[in-house]
């Protein structure tokens, strides 16, 4: 099996013999919007704001600035590195965002409603989310918080500026557009949307056209797999040829004729 470090070498030479005398502007077939996922440590407690209710208030980081994370692209792995001020423009411009568990189900707190803050510093891009303690999925969700079964965030977004290092094994983001977009805590791993299960046909659809570099690994490691190993299969067994049979005879001999014959000639 190849190591990684030899796999993103041959990756980078693909992406570069692909890009040719022009500059490769983003990771082929990369999502329009992708979802990036930090390890955050998320912080849930009960405020009262000036509307003299009471919220919970979960806090952490749905971004890391400059800290590379492992990505794949057509031609494979790569770094990717959210650079720090990617989301200065995006803030500034005022962007509608909501706060969602996995990306998915009804928002729980939205920039529009004042409920979900938003800024960037030093470490990365920072939410703070203001929720209502009475609906039932929040309060699953700051449970699953304090007992450290959610403690990675996410957010996805539009890239809008972005380039290669020079050989092709990182890619940097220089900006990107979070309107329209989502934050908010993740499980550990795949979510629904992008299980294994749901995306095996995708997946299957790709294999046709997969780069060699690409097809060969993927052959490698299957081939790894001691659960697809199966007995060779039969070899059909030809039927034994037989003998032609004379066809059965029909009408009347040369003999039973000629006798026939003798019979009328002495009758006459």
């Amino acid at each position: 099996m190849t190591d990684m470090a030899t796999l993103r070498q041959q990756a980078a030479q693909a992406r570069a013999g692909a890009a040719g005398s022009t500059s490769m502007a983003a990771p082929r077939d990369r999502p329009e919007s992708p979802e990036i996922r930090f390890s955050s440590q998320l912080r849930a407690k009960k405020v009262q704001r000036d509307d003299g209710m009471e919220w919970y208030q979960v806090e952490g980081y749905a971004s890391a600035f400059e800290q590379g994370y492992e990505m794949y692209d057509f031609y494979g792995p790569y770094t990717e590195v959210v650079s720090k001020g990617a989301a200065d423009a995006t803030l500034a411009a005022d962007p509608e965002v909501v706060f969602r568990f996995n990306h998915a189900g009804t928002p729980m707190a939205s920039t529009r409603n004042s409920r979900l803050e938003l800024w960037a510093d030093d470490q990365g891009l920072g939410q703070r989310a203001f929720l209502n303690p009475k609906r039932a999925d929040v309060q699953l969700l700051v449970q699953a918080i304090e007992d450290a079964d959610v403690r990675e965030q996410s957010f996805m977004f539009r890239i809008t500026s972005g380039q290669w290092s020079p050989d092709y094994t990182e890619y940097r983001i220089n900006a990107f557009d979070l309107e329209r977009g989502d934050v908010g805590p993740v499980t550990y791993g795949a979510n629904p949307h992008t299980s294994i299960a749901a995306r095996s046909g995708e997946f299957l659809d790709l294999i046709p056209n997969l780069p060699p570099l690409l097809a060969r690994e993927a052959y490698s490691r299957l081939a790894q797999r001691s659960d697809l190993t199966v007995a060779p299969a039969p070899v059909p067994q030809m039927p034994a040829p037989t003998r032609a049979t004379a066809p059965a005879s029909s009408g009347r001999s040369i003999s039973m004729l000629r006798t026939q014959l003798l019979v009328a000639l002495e009758e006459d």
